[in-house]
């Protein structure tokens, strides 16, 4: 009888559908968020919000008295029409199986009669249509199962992308460096994106990119690289449009509970592990149309290979910790990991509430002073092998000379959620760039002090969820003193207005119409304003 008795509680599913139809019949300690909350009872009679008339009244008393694994509120309720949870089902279902063991082994049988089985018996006779339909979900759900495994693209990596098309136009304005009008040439241009995520433990992410695109921006048009778009190309100049490439290869792992690792091989930047604090940083995929719009540009000081570390400390603070070396794979003189361009950052971010967040940024770097924003005077880079060729400074091949500069910059970040549907923010940043060798006679040393500073109005789900509109007014990075003969300061101030509406079209389809004005482009006043006007599509799958 007992063997008997453990196959047909094993086998039937009606002792589960019993357990079902009671739900909170577990011991209190299974579940943590309601320990201390139920106790064990004897008698269905101790149970007040139970009656004789419940339609599960007698697989409950059976349950309660003769099982004992049954547990009541302290207030004597039952509470049989609240939700059952997985953890309740769980710890209840082991109550009463280790009762039936309790049972087998004590060799028991009053307990357990034929009269039982018989009702078992009858009830999966009654309830018989509807667990072969529950049978048969089940075989197809398996069936399901087993095709996407057999047909999936691996078993430990996910596959996404997303491509923008963009149609994009300058309007009116006149080049930065000549002063000459810039005629109007209306494009199209393109970037694909394929991400593959790998985890291994469920925990870590080996991370890889591939990209190709055919935008190189619009500075080489307007001399400047103020308004100039985010979702440019990741490959070098000298590589063709629309060249298949790896743009970033990183793995990310826990080490505890609180902290991330990240290790990077190749082009790894610093807002791969660092919170921006913007709610318009899609790297160009979506939020702002701009580069500087997307980020405070301090943070596009570092890339390439390096380390980056993550950390929680507490529900209040994060810390983010990074050194990324843009040579870091080439071991010629004056490259590699510490002997070439480098940068390394430390932020702290402040989230007293899911709403309001406060970033504070440092970020030091040697041979990379170019955020790819702002006043061209900014950057060492503006002086190229033709300015070095005509001073008789020969560089490494056709390459002009490096130029060694040591740039300290801070910054400050703030996004605050008004409410569900307004998020106000913004962010400021100083770098003071320090000269520090005159490139054989090319420059006196000295030092650039460059500003930045930008407020941010984002209104998420407009006219549609996950549609976002969002205004940006700053200006871009300017020298407002240079103690360099050879770099002349800002004397004007160039404002930076930008609009756009990312609207959500589908799940896998965004449209983003939006405008860009840039005054004085140069920080001249005597150029002309220039507009720049783009609608970006973008294909996420």
């Amino acid at each position: 009888m007992n063997k008997s008795l453990w196959r047909s509680l094993l086998a039937s599913p009606v002792v589960f559908a019993t357990i079902l139809a009671c739900s909170p019949w577990f011991p209190a300690a299974a579940n943590p968020k309601t320990s201390n909350t139920m106790a064990q009872v004897t008698s269905v009679s101790q149970l007040s919000d139970v009656q004789p008339t419940d339609w599960a009244f007698q697989a409950l008393q059976s349950l309660v008295e003769r099982y004992g694994c049954i547990a009541g509120y302290p207030d004597g309720t039952y509470r049989g029409n609240r939700a059952l949870t997985r953890y309740e089902f769980a710890a209840g279902l082991n109550a009463c199986l280790d009762r039936v063991n309790e049972l087998i082994a004590t060799a028991t049988t009053d307990l357990v009669t034929k009269e039982d089985l018989a009702t078992l018996q009858k009830l999966q006779e009654e309830f018989g249509t509807e667990l072969a339909t529950l049978r048969g979900r089940v075989d197809s759900l398996e069936a399901a199962t087993a095709e996407l495994e057999a047909n999936q693209f691996s078993t430990t990596t996910k596959l996404s992308g997303v491509v923008v098309a963009a149609v994009s136009d300058v309007f009116g304005g006149d080049n930065a460096e000549t002063g000459e009008e810039v005629e109007d040439n209306t494009i199209f241009t393109d970037r694909a994106r394929l991400e593959f995520s790998t985890s291994f433990t469920g925990k870590d992410l080996l991370y890889t990119l591939i990209s190709a695109g055919n935008f190189r921006g619009y500075a080489g048009i307007t001399g400047t690289a103020e308004g100039d778009l985010a979702f440019t190309r990741a490959q070098d100049e000298e590589e063709p449009d629309n060249d298949v490439g790896l743009e970033t290869l990183e793995y990310t792992f826990p080490l505890g509970e609180s902290t991330e690792v990240t290790l990077a091989a190749a082009g790894a930047a610093f807002y791969d592990f660092t919170d921006t604090v913007t709610l318009f940083d899609g790297d160009g995929d979506s939020g702002a149309l701009s580069l500087y719009g997307t980020r405070n540009p301090i943070y596009n000081l570092g890339d390439g290979a390096g380390l980056g570390i993550k950390h929680q400390l507490g529900d209040l603070f994060e810390i983010s910790l990074g050194y990324l070396a843009a040579e870091g794979n080439d071991p010629a003189d004056s490259s590699g990991l510490f002997n070439g361009p480098y940068a390394a950052i430390g932020q702290v971010l402040f989230k007293p509430s899911d709403r309001l967040k406060l970033g504070l940024t440092y970020v030091h770097s040697y041979r990379a002073d170019d955020t790819g924003t702002g006043s061209r005077n900014a950057t060492f880079n503006q002086f190229d092998a033709d300015y070095f060729a005509s001073r008789q400074i020969i560089g490494q091949g056709d390459d002009a000379p490096d130029v060694p500069t040591s740039s300290n910059a801070y910054g400050v970040q703030l996004s605050w959620q008004l409410s569900d549907g307004i998020v106000v923010g913004g962010w400021a940043g100083y770098t003071r760039t320090t000269l520090l060798s005159t490139v054989n006679g090319a420059f006196d040393r000295g030092d650039l002090e460059i500003w930045n500073y930008a407020v941010t109005l984002g209104f998420p789900d407009f006219g549609k969820e996950g549609s976002l509109l969002g205004f940006v007014f700053g200006m871009e990075p300017k020298v407002e003193d240079s103690t360099v003969a050879e770099v002349t300061e800002d004397e004007d101030t160039s404002f930076h207005i930008e609009g756009f509406y990312q609207y959500q079209l589908t799940d896998n389809i965004a449209i983003t119409p939006g405008v860009i004005w840039i005054t004085a482009p140069g920080f001249n006043n005597d150029n002309d304003d220039a507009i720049i006007g783009a609608l970006r599509t973008t294909f996420s799958f």
